[in-house]
């Protein structure tokens, strides 16, 4: 246990910066959280995208997300609904349903931002998606037999790859 009073060293308008005894950690400013869809369509393909990362300085290959009740007037907004409209705002594709998988900690060491893991199921393509107004999202439809290999060239190109694509290679990375 940590007795020491948490301090807050610095406050910007979507992150703050905190201490508490000798531990340096970064938090979201009001509190919210991301969902993060698992998106995996009838034949076995999973649905990606990628975007530039300002702190990574390169284009991400990631999981679809998007922060939970961050809009205007949409405070009160669960987990399932902002992955179903995050999920079609930035692959087009619609969900008939998300089953909530859990909140996990991608960094519990120096960030204490969540995310809740949701699956979609009954997916349609709707639209281009893209994402919103600058965010420039590229849509990548991959089979999950070749995720391994998308990986790999994406990697190649100087992409970075986030942590929670190890979902998709999990038990081929523990059976090897």
């Amino acid at each position: 246990m940590h007795p020491e009073e948490e301090q807050i060293v610095w406050q910007g308008r979507f992150i703050t910066a905190r201490t508490k005894g000798k531990w340096e950690f970064v938090s979201r400013a009001r509190g919210i959280r991301a969902a993060v869809i698992l998106a995996v369509d009838e034949d076995d393909h999973v649905i990606l995208v990628e975007q530039f990362r300002v702190p990574l300085g390169k284009p991400c290959i990631e999981l679809p997300a998007g922060l939970i009740g961050d809009e205007d007037g949409a405070e009160g907004e669960d987990a399932a609904s902002a992955a179903i409209r995050e999920l079609e705002e930035e692959t087009g594709y619609r969900a008939e349903r998300m089953d909530n998988l859990g909140e996990f900690y991608s960094s519990p060491g120096m960030v204490s931002e969540s995310f809740n893991l949701l699956r979609a199921h009954g997916l349609t393509k709707v639209s281009a998606g893209g994402g919103t107004e600058g965010e420039n999202i590229t849509v990548h439809r991959v089979p999950l037999s070749g995720i391994e290999q998308f990986i790999a060239e994406a990697r190649a190109k100087g992409h970075g790859i986030d942590v929670k694509l190890l979902l998709l290679m999990g038990a081929r990375i523990i059976g090897s």
